[in-house]
């Protein structure tokens, strides 16, 4: 079990770096995993939220359709605190870029 639980760890580091080069299939693979508690995660709706919103902003229909599915399940303060989180990243991103 540990090694499963390390490999499910390596495919999100993994993705998070593909995802901070922009990589659009990395934000809404995050967005699955955290939503579904795939990679041995737990679920967390936030920061599903965030990475579909990334994904949605930057043109992924799928995104979109999954951000609003998993909003229906969410507080308006949850809401928010996702797209803070969203903002957040690009601004972090958008400065290793520059």
């Amino acid at each position: 079990m540990g090694n499963s639980l390390k490999s499910a760890q390596f495919l999100i580091d993994s993705r998070i770096a593909d995802a901070a080069r922009g990589n659009i299939d990395a934000y809404y693979d995050l967005g699955m995993a955290y939503s579904s508690g795939a990679a041995g995660l737990d679920i967390d709706l936030i920061e599903a939220h965030k990475w579909f919103n990334l994904a949605a902003v930057a043109g992924s229909e799928a995104a979109q359709a999954c951000r609003a599915e998993i909003a229906e399940d969410m507080s308006a303060r949850e809401i928010a605190t996702a797209q803070a989180a969203a903002r957040a990243w690009l601004r972090s991103t958008e400065r290793r870029a520059a």
